[in-house]
């Protein structure tokens, strides 16, 4: 309970803030990795990639149809996809930002795998 005797609200889900904080992440992430020819379109990839999850679930959550937020959910689900690929490359790009990639992966594969059911189920 809390001080004023009632029960704590339990977080709710927040999947907007989620992908913005993700997206944020990787954006941080990106500054950190050393630029060289191999990796500087990587960056490029991972910051779209990984920006436009939370992007398009903004617009999911604003679709004025099923349609449309089966689309915008699709698209989410790609991103996200296509993110963990970005990662594994810079992984192998900059082997000493594997840990911290592996961890972001992580978050990607979450993702894709939350957008997936909400596709299947749309």
């Amino acid at each position: 309970m809390t001080g004023d005797g009632k029960q704590p609200v339990a977080p709710k889900f927040d999947l907007e803030e989620r992908t913005a904080v993700f997206g944020e992440t990787v954006v941080r992430f990106a500054k950190k990795i050393p630029q060289n020819p191999v990796t500087i379109p990587l960056i490029s990839q991972i910051v779209r990639s990984s920006t436009s999850v939370g992007a398009n679930y903004c617009e999911a959550d604003d679709a004025v149809s099923k349609k449309e937020f089966k689309h915008k959910i699709g698209t989410c689900r790609k991103e996200s996809r296509e993110t963990k690929l970005w990662l594994r490359m810079i992984a192998a790009a900059a082997p000493e930002m594997k840990t911290e990639a592996r961890e972001l992966w992580q978050e990607a594969k979450e993702l894709h795998l939350i957008f997936a059911a909400i596709w299947r189920k749309s």
